[in-house]
């Protein structure tokens, strides 16, 4: 299992008052940038978590289908999508933040990207058994959905897909091994834990 330390993460109050945007980080809209509106519990994933992220998944991601559960940004899904991902299904509950990731779906011409108003967890649920192979699972951290949405996650994960969570504490392999799911990489940046989990064997 290969572990990783990446600098620290500014808190983040600091992430969304300072920063006020994001960078696509690679693929054919590399370097657009992506607005990070101020409110609470939106927190973007740091340009270098995601691009250890996209390294670990590989940089094509051609023919995969994707669904992120808590968009907030879209920083993670339209980074599938810039690589090539043929389905991205964006899921935000916050209505500024539908209207925002739809106007970047228009500017960008992201045509494999759907936005979609809703709960992320309720979405995970109706999802066909085994359709995705990319599912990111990045809520607010004191929102306490994590184990319901991994587990909502897993049944809808392709047998060779990746579940990406980020988490405020390390997930244990007794954890994951409960809903069928096993550690691939994890990565510690300031404070966050990014996981890529797989389906047990």
């Amino acid at each position: 299992m290969k572990k990783l330390v990446a600098p620290k993460k500014p808190s983040a109050k600091t992430a969304h008052t300072a920063a006020g945007e994001v960078r696509i980080i690679g693929g054919q809209w590399k370097r657009s940038k992506l607005p990070v509106a101020d409110k609470p519990g939106l927190r973007p994933t740091p340009d270098r978590v995601r691009e250890t992220l996209f390294n670990w998944l590989g940089q094509d991601l051609a023919g995969w289908r994707c669904c992120d559960a808590f968009a907030g940004t879209g920083a993670l899904g339209f980074e599938a999508a810039s690589r090539g991902a043929t389905e991205v299904r964006l899921v935000e509950n916050d209505a500024a933040l539908v209207a925002q990731l739809k106007s970047l779906q228009t500017k960008l011409q992201a045509h494999a990207v759907q936005v979609q108003r809703g709960d992320g967890i309720a979405v995970l649920r109706l999802l066909p058994p085994a359709s995705m192979h990319l599912i990111f699972i990045d809520p607010p951290f004191d929102a306490n959905l994590y184990e319901t949405a991994v587990q909502a996650a897993a049944r809808a994960l392709a047998s060779d897909g990746f579940i990406y969570l980020e988490t405020p504490r390390a997930w244990t392999e007794e954890q994951l091994s409960a809903l069928g799911l096993t550690l691939y990489r994890h990565l510690k940046a300031g404070a966050v834990h990014a996981h890529l989990l797989k389906r047990v064997a």
